[in-house]
């Protein structure tokens, strides 16, 4: 533990002196929000793979593999990295073009000028609110390896890394957070080679029977393409179709999309893109420790001490404690407190901006006698991001005194709801140029009811479905088909019919 305490500490030094050079480099709220757009494309590919691998994907994915098995790995490997980058591809070239010229600096702010609303813009601002079950998500997850690793209770754990996190933050913005997930992401593939090297090591030395069968012994639903059996992955739809529709929809988030606005040419998004392509799945693969979890770990260890209860969140420590010596198993550690912490000041980020320019400062201009100029904006703007990041660590701490049961799921129902908001106003946006303002109202209001009511109340209004309700990405992907894809569709035909009238003319 004392060796755990030293490096934490040389951690903590390195990044808030690289949140320092953050500080150096911001100089108002557009380079707080985004930066100056001089960043490379490695730097922010890199970012851009460390702010998107998660607490979910280093700490929480593991365990939905070990459950529900290969039903689940197709799903967090396969499905999600086909459908990020696939949207990805789409979006991020047009939306850095459209962003540039309108001088957008969030998600909202671009939303409100494409359509040239500001009640939209408001509108997402609110809605970007949800990314606060994220945040809850990853502090959890950083206070799970914390706990175990320093040996500290969970209100001490909270603390360190609220107010460290919200510090550099608070003081860098973005530069602080770019510069802090360069180290933070090379940290990451390094302890992402070693865990899957113990992985093949253990594949290689199973012995007879051999790795898979061992696997098949326990429970054959483990391998089945179909786990029908499985908690949250159990037929095609939630399996095959799910993963693709919510790596696609996840891209909307915006600590995720506003990486285009960073770089200042398509060249650089193309370059970053195949940066973070190559870095994100080697990433996504940890979910296969759930299957060496079950070769390797007796199922007795996965149980919490004081309530008896399965753990299926602790499957990735007690996997590391048990496959690695001490000393190594912290180093990982230290490293999985960076992956986590390296989305969190990516969302600390955009969470604080946008509901500094996007909610406050546009109520205060819309309810205000006399219009303020752009000027005045950005500087309040700036000072009310500050106050917001505070706000949202006292928030987070408190609803993580008693963290829900399965974090990465709280996690995904917010999320999930908050990208469903800003996917049809986006795709549509950027896919066509005529445009109906109320067609994307009407989408975008109504995914999200879909999500939420069949989500919290889907069995009771569809008892005799077979859809996997309990599962947030099933009740999201649904609300994309009914919400999200005919919209698209409409404003296809719809655009082609304006061509044509203007070929005829």
């Amino acid at each position: 533990m004392v060796l755990a305490w030293i490096l934490f500490i040389f951690y903590l030094l390195g990044t808030s002196y690289l949140g320092y050079l953050g500080y150096k480099k911001t100089e108002g709220f557009s380079s707080f929000a985004i930066g100056k757009g001089d960043l490379s494309p490695l730097v922010v590919g890199v970012t851009l793979a460390a702010s998107t691998a998660s607490a979910a994907t280093f700490i929480i994915n593991p365990g939905f593999v070990y459950v529900d098995g290969l039903s689940a790995w197709i799903n967090m490997v396969l499905g999600t990295f086909t459908g990020i980058m696939f949207m990805l591809s789409i979006l991020s070239f047009k939306f850095r073009r459209i962003g540039e010229k309108m001088k957008a600096l969030t998600v909202p702010d671009w939303i409100g000028k494409r359509y040239n609303s500001k009640a939209f813009s408001l509108y997402f601002a609110f809605i970007n609110l949800l990314s606060f079950a994220f945040v809850v998500l990853l502090v959890g997850g950083i206070s799970i390896v914390m706990q175990k690793l320093l040996g500290v209770d969970n209100v001490v754990a909270l603390i360190i890394t609220l107010v460290f996190v919200t510090g550099y933050v608070f003081f860098g913005g973005t530069y602080a957070h770019v510069y802090t997930n360069m180290l933070q992401g090379f940290l990451m593939i390094i302890v992402t080679l070693v865990i899957l090297w113990s992985g093949i090591q253990l594949v290689l030395k199973s012995g007879d029977p051999g790795f898979l069968q061992q696997i098949y012994n326990e429970d054959p639903n483990l391998l089945a393409w179909i786990n029908k059996e499985g908690s949250l992955f159990n037929d095609f739809f939630s399996i095959y179709v799910t993963g693709f529709f919510i790596g696609a929809a996840v891209v909307s988030q915006p600590h995720i999309l506003t990486k285009a606005l960073y770089v200042k040419s398509d060249q650089a998004v193309k370059k970053y893109l195949w940066v973070f392509g190559i870095i994100l799945f080697l990433f996504l693969l940890l979910a296969t420790v759930g299957f060496f979890a079950h070769i390797s770990v007796p199922s007795s260890k996965f149980i919490d001490d004081t309530t008896g209860i399965f753990r299926q969140d602790l499957v990735m420590i007690v996997y590391l404690l048990n496959t690695f010596p001490d000393w190594v198993f912290t180093l990982i550690s230290i490293v999985l407190l960076a992956a986590a912490m390296s989305t969190l000041d990516g969302l600390l980020v955009s969470i604080s901006t946008i509901t500094a320019n996007d909610l406050i400062t546009n109520l205060i201009d819309k309810f205000s006698k006399k219009e303020m100029n752009e000027e005045l904006k950005m500087k309040i703007a700036f000072k009310l991001s500050h106050v917001v990041l505070v706000i949202i660590a006292i928030l987070v701490f408190w609803v993580n005194l008693n963290p829900p049961k399965l974090l990465g799921i709280y996690g995904q129902v917010g999320v999930y709801g908050m990208v469903l908001a800003a996917l049809a106003p986006l795709l549509i946006g950027i896919l066509f140029k005529k445009v109906s303002l109320r067609l994307v109202w009407i989408s975008s209001i109504l995914s999200v009811l879909i999500h939420f009511l069949l989500y919290f109340y889907g069995y009771d209004l569809f008892p005799n479905s077979n859809f996997t309700f309990k599962n947030p990405a099933v009740t999201a992907t649904i609300a994309i088909l009914i919400a999200v894809i005919p919209p698209l569709i409409i404003s296809y035909f719809f655009s082609k019919k304006e061509l044509r009238s203007v070929i005829v003319e």
